[in-house]
């Protein structure tokens, strides 16, 4: 028995344009779009009169351990905003589990089709620049190669060894890769990469880049061959322009790479589509890049279109202009309407272990002690950049008393990092540009990419209250303000995972982002922005448990340049 729609607006992709027509859907599959169907005693009949049909949302670069939930608490919070397929690359579960984490996540079947690129860089430097729980090499990726969810070799972060030495652990990945699957999408990670840099990155099998563009990085990768994702912080008005002018619409699509819990209540890939309406790209153009430009992208060709034989993933709108969502289907059946919400079962289990992964030390106060001889010293600070999780490396004088760096005097944070693995113990510190005003602490387990326990602040008994709350919650997030714990949320699974419903979660980092909010905190997303402190691949200035890291020259930066004895004017 098959389903009729009649007399709706249906997009048509290869024109990008609409007709109204007479839709057949039999056995979750588009059979027979044409201008008029008749109806048999065995169809099931829906009127579209004043509604249009689009192909279900394919978002082809997300992580779902960004969103902190289950991957089936994430396929039912997504469906009901059109995203019906997605390619998701689970870096973060295998920097604490390895492939064990991978797996863990293939295990989980959901409505939602998700599919999986192979985490190409854990760790994303090298075990010398950062301590992981979990390791991807060769042996790894070829066990992940056989699996027919795995679509692409995920995010390749490591320029520094990819192209600038001899042999390394990518390229002998990369090469596997070409080896056994010959046209396997190979996803890169290169901000700020251009010139012939760039176009050794691409000579070396990389052929994506998803961080954030500008006009010109846009116009230069794309003319070099690379296929764009663009996410919420590339876009601006200058930007889409960019694409506009130079139609460079089979070129890009459209990703959320990253979307926190609370806001993903909110919206997904659908809100990108509306933000691009908003700066001047026509809604078939937006329909496009993020249905069949990322089908395209990963070679899924049975959908990403409203064609015969192909799967009948589709989004009824009840208002084009506004992107209103009337109704979704995934293979021609409901699963989020007016009516209607499908339910998953969030019954995955998962070893003992993964709920008992930090492993560290309890703080002291003594662990905040920057001892030093001197007077003053010239200190290595990293500046937090507003709208991006980008930093800025600047120096800054610091006074010595009684023998320690009288950091706050220079209203300087102190940041520390603990190894969470139980592998070395390792401590390690850096200084913050001034990220917060008032007296406080703010602690993590989820810090990227190797997730070892993190803590920022300017008072060290709050920073001990923040760092052994972490450890005794087995992980998530803390805030603490005047010596007291305002804001907890609870991360139980690897430390960057929780089982709980959506909205609890997500209720607790709303209360986590207004309490550090309150310490002075200041970006559009700041709990991204303090997780993202450690990722010593994002430009500029990072902290892993060994040290600040250069993230260009790969390099470990002293936290003290240079030290003024009591002879010093």
């Amino acid at each position: 028995m098959g389903m009729i729609i009649k007399n709706i607006s249906v997009y048509q992709t290869f024109t990008q344009q609409f007709e109204i027509k007479d839709v057949l859907i039999e056995n979750g599959r588009f059979a027979y779009i044409a201008d008029s169907l008749s109806i048999t005693n065995e169809s099931v009949v829906m009127d579209g009169t004043g509604k249009w049909m689009i192909p279900g949302l394919i978002d082809i670069h997300i992580h779902i351990e960004s969103s902190m939930t289950l991957p089936s608490r994430f396929s039912e919070a997504v469906l009901p905003h059109g995203v019906t397929t997605v390619v998701a690359d689970p870096h973060e579960v295998a920097n604490v589990f390895g492939i064990e984490g991978v797996q863990s996540f293939l295990s989980n079947a959901t409505a939602l089709d998700i599919f999986y690129g192979i985490p190409s860089s854990v760790p994303s430097t090298s075990p010398q620049l950062e301590t992981t729980g979990g390791f991807i090499g060769v042996n790894e990726v070829k066990t992940l190669l056989k699996n027919p969810m795995i679509l692409c070799l995920g995010e390749v972060m490591n320029f520094q060894h990819l192209c600038k030495e001899e042999t390394s652990m990518i390229k002998d990945i990369i090469k596997a890769c070409q080896e056994l699957k010959p046209f396997l999408p190979i996803e890169g990670h290169c901000p700020k990469i251009t010139g012939r840099d760039l176009a050794d990155f691409i000579a070396a099998g990389v052929t994506a880049d998803h961080t954030q563009q500008t006009p010109e990085s846009i116009v230069e990768k794309i003319k070099s061959g690379m296929f764009l994702e663009i996410q919420k912080k590339s876009m601006t008005k200058e930007t889409i322009q960019t694409l506009i002018n130079h139609h460079f619409y089979d070129y890009f699509a459209f990703v959320t790479d990253d979307v926190m819990v609370d806001q993903l209540l909110k919206g997904h890939l659908n809100e990108l589509i509306k933000l691009a309406v908003s700066l001047g790209m026509s809604v078939e153009k937006a329909i496009y890049c993020s249905t069949y430009t990322p089908a395209r992208r990963m070679h899924l060709e049975d959908r990403g279109m409203i064609a015969p034989g192909r799967l009948a993933d589709f989004i009824v709108l009840s208002d084009l202009n506004q992107f209103t969502i009337h109704s979704v289907y995934k293979k021609g059946e409901c699963v989020w309407g007016e009516d209607f919400t499908y339910k998953e079962k969030h019954d995955q289990i998962f070893p003992s272990y993964f709920y008992e992964s930090i492993k560290c030390k309890k703080a002291t106060i003594e662990d905040f002690k920057i001892k030093v001889s001197g007077k003053k010293a010239i200190c290595n600070v990293i500046q937090i950049q507003p709208h991006s999780t980008f930093t800025k490396h600047i120096q800054k004088e610091v006074i010595i008393k009684k023998g320690q760096l009288d950091y706050k005097s220079a209203n300087l944070c102190l940041l520390t990092i603990y190894e969470r693995y139980g592998k070395n113990n390792n401590i390690a510190h850096a200084l913050l540009d001034a990220p917060i005003h008032q007296r406080g602490a703010i602690a993590t387990s989820c810090a990227h990419d190797h997730h070892n326990v993190m803590v920022m602040g300017n008072h060290a008994e709050d920073m001990m209250l923040a760092q052994q709350t972490i450890c005794e919650m087995q992980g998530g997030y803390v805030v603490v303000q005047n010596g007291c714990v305002v804001a907890k949320a609870f991360l139980e699974i690897g430390g960057i995972i929780s089982a709980q419903p959506i909205q609890v979660l997500a209720q607790q980092l709303k209360e986590v982002r207004v309490a550090m909010q309150q310490l002075g905190y200041q970006h559009d997303n700041e709990i991204m922005s303090f997780s993202t402190l450690s990722l010593p691949v994002s430009p500029e200035l990072k902290v892993t448990d060994v040290g600040m890291i250069n993230t260009k020259t790969q390099e470990i930066i002293p936290l003290i340049a240079e030290v003024y004895d009591e002879n010093f004017n």
